[in-house]
């Protein structure tokens, strides 16, 4: 997909920056980078063969946790060939067409992420608030439907979005101040007026991102409520025990994209490397803590994780017992 290499300058495309300023020290900046590339790649691979092949966690709240994580490892799959070409092989020039297929794909698997979430909020709205009517509401079908109302949402808005990107014209041969392709660092070097096109993706990003964090909020208001009437201290505590997950995982994903979004399009001053190290962070921190997270923190997942590794434990000294014999 990523057509890159070794050259410093070009009409047609763009050139990729790991960290403006600190180029010599590439080779030592990807030992971490790859470090958390790994993490993100086999926690996410993890928890979606778990969530497939247990069959106790074939559930609402477990589907939409294998959604997240199908999401968080399709965004790191998209960095990870331009991220390591940058680190690696110092092959910083991309072309135009890869260029705007990354864009596309990585604001596509955000806003995406961003819909799981409010499912997820949905989940624990309901487990808290109305538990008596969970069961009926969050069926399996209903689960389905609720994912394909998600990706009906991505169409909706992201496919006008890649046929206005394929009939813009780009100034080419301009220096990115990140190893991908972000919307607000790219949109400025159009032939067309860019405060349109960056104004456009704002209000993208306001009306996507914006509503469904409102939602997100809305729920835990609702149960917060919930919890404030539960007279014992210790069931209050367990309801909302339910819900650390899930606020961890908003709170990684939102910050630091509202961070970014803020530092590229408000403030134009923000240094080159702070708007990088804030991008890596957006695009890495959730897909690596994510797993991480959900798999210290909920028990269905630990359990399963501990008795696929014991199954493997267990599988191979009958397999050395078998060639023995």
């Amino acid at each position: 997909m990523f057509i890159f290499n070794n050259t410093t300058s070009s009409s047609s495309g763009f050139l990729l920056t790991a960290f403006p300023g600190l180029e010599h020290a590439d080779v030592w900046i990807s030992i971490p980078v790859c470090c958390l590339y790994t993490v993100a790649l086999l926690g996410n691979s993890m928890i979606l063969f778990v969530i497939i092949t247990e069959r106790s966690l074939h559930k609402p709240m477990y589907y939409f946790l294998s959604m997240l994580a199908a999401a968080d490892l399709c965004l790191t799959i998209t960095t990870l060939p331009t991220v390591l070409g940058v680190l690696w092989f110092y092959s910083r020039e991309i072309s135009l067409k890869a260029c705007l297929i990354q864009m596309y794909l990585v604001h596509t698997f955000s806003f995406l992420e961003s819909s799981v979430l409010v499912a997820m909020a949905f989940d624990r709205f309901m487990a808290i608030c109305n538990p008596l009517q969970y069961a009926v509401v969050l069926t399996d079908m209903m689960s389905l439907v609720i994912g394909l109302i998600i990706f009906i949402r991505q169409v909706i808005f992201m496919f006008p979005c890649g046929l206005a990107l394929s009939n813009m014209s780009f100034r080419g041969g301009q220096e990115l101040s990140h190893p991908f392709c972000y919307h607000p660092d790219v949109i400025k070097y159009t032939h067309s007026n860019p405060w349109i096109n960056n104004f456009w993706g704002m209000f993208l990003q306001l009306f996507l991102n914006g509503t469904d964090l409102l939602f997100i909020l809305f729920s835990y208001v609702l149960i917060l409520r919930t919890v404030l009437t539960i007279v014992t201290p210790r069931k209050q505590q367990k309801a909302l025990g339910t819900c650390v997950c899930h606020i961890c995982a908003v709170t990684v994903f939102y910050v630091p994209m509202i961070t970014l979004s803020l530092a590229h399009r408000l403030f134009n001053s923000t240094p080159r490397v702070i708007c990088s190290i804030l991008a890596n962070i957006y695009l890495l921190l959730p897909p690596v803590l994510n797993p991480v997270i959900y798999s210290l923190k909920t028990r269905m997942i630990r359990q399963a994780i501990f008795q696929l590794f014991q199954f493997k434990s267990s599988k191979r000294p009958n397999m050395r017992g078998l060639r023995r014999r």
